[in-house]
């Protein structure tokens, strides 16, 4: 058996004991809800509070972070946008007998996955520059990625490239612009 068939299995199963969650009506109803702020509201909330939480003292800084992440962002959109495109992997509930779709995707595939991607984005970049944001952003990006599995939209590796990448940009951005 190859490393890829191991890892397809594993996913699968993954898949389903992750998805079988959702069952619950409650836990369905929190990582939907964490899901939707992770579609960008929280995170064009957070964009615009960093001169807040940096100081106004420091407007200038503050407004400048606020900018990275949002051309940072972007850059991360394009990136996943055409990885999608061009990489065409069916989501979860799509191709696995028994993953349900608990709530509608924003597209049609599924790797890698851009909420993740965003998310470590994101709190990568808000930490670096207020590391008391990790309390709140470190475990909120953590569910954020969770619930694309548990909402079965993602596979484990969707949401591992997509932490991957969006830790990439982090970093290329954080490179470039200080």
């Amino acid at each position: 058996m190859t490393m890829f068939v191991c890892v397809d299995r594993a996913e699968q199963r993954i898949c389903a004991f992750a998805n079988s969650a959702c069952r619950r009506r409650t836990v369905r109803s929190v990582f939907r809800g964490v899901s939707r702020l992770g579609d960008g509201v929280f995170w064009y909330v957070l964009m615009a509070s960093m001169p807040f939480f940096i100081g106004l003292d420091r407007l200038e800084r503050g407004l400048a972070v606020s900018a990275q992440m949002l051309t940072a962002g972007a850059f991360g959109l394009v990136l996943y946008k055409i990885l999608k495109k061009k990489l065409v992997r069916e989501r979860p509930f799509i191709r696995l007998i028994g993953i349900e779709c608990a709530m509608p995707p924003l597209d049609r595939y599924s790797f890698p996955s851009g909420h993740t991607l965003h998310a470590v984005l994101f709190t990568a970049m808000a930490i670096h520059h207020v590391p008391a944001l990790a309390i709140v952003l470190v475990p909120f990006a953590l569910l954020v990625a969770a619930s694309r599995v548990v909402l079965g939209l993602h596979y484990p590796t969707d949401v591992l490239a997509g932490a991957a990448l969006g830790a990439l940009v982090a970093a290329a951005s954080q490179a470039l612009f200080w």
